[in-house]
């Protein structure tokens, strides 16, 4: 075997267009680690990161007869290493938004659950409006104005047991109103 540990870049760039397989070798043990850690610095994936560099490299095999470089090659390989990271990332970001584009149109359901709850909350409505006269006040002040039994008890003029009475006979109603409709959803 060739030691090619002497020749320059250009060298080995002559070489490699004449087919020379072992110059291809040496070029590549010269510039895979540095070319690799840069791709898995960017990329965040060992895997990711040595197909990148494969690739870059089978690129320059396959186009080594066409292959012109007018920098220096280790500004040219790192410029390649860069482009297919970027080529890379936003691959990433397409497959990550479509993802979450499928999963949005797959998942969401929110038109749906706010369809039922517009449909519970009126049949909770007509449920009250079933309630007698004093059960759907009772009922209206402690739920929807948030007030406390002694101050219901003091608004109507009836004592606070009254009260518990006529709330606990309006949520008995409205319960088991819901749990029917539930059923039926």
């Amino acid at each position: 075997m060739k030691d090619f540990g002497g020749h320059s870049d250009e060298e080995l760039i002559v070489l490699i267009q004449q087919d020379d397989s072992l110059a291809f070798e040496a070029l590549y043990d010269r510039y895979w680690k540095k070319l690799y850690y840069q791709a898995a610095r960017k990329t965040n994936s060992l895997e990711d990161a040595q197909e990148i560099v494969q690739n870059i490299f089978t690129s320059l095999w396959v186009r080594r007869h066409q292959l012109q470089i007018e920098s220096n090659l280790a500004s040219y390989l790192a410029v390649a290493v860069k482009y297919k990271v970027f080529k890379y990332l936003a691959q990433q970001y397409k497959q990550e938004a479509f993802k979450h584009d499928t999963e949005w149109v797959d998942f969401d359901n929110s038109t749906e659950n706010w369809l039922q709850f517009e449909e519970l909350r009126v049949r909770l409505d007509q449920l009250v409006s079933e309630l007698p006269e004093k059960c759907q006040l009772v009922f209206k002040l402690s739920r929807e104005e948030g007030l406390s039994y002694k101050q219901i008890a003091e608004s109507m003029n009836i004592s606070v047991k009254t009260v518990e009475t006529q709330l606990s006979r309006a949520l008995k109603k409205i319960r088991a109103g819901i749990q029917r409709f539930l059923i039926t959803l």
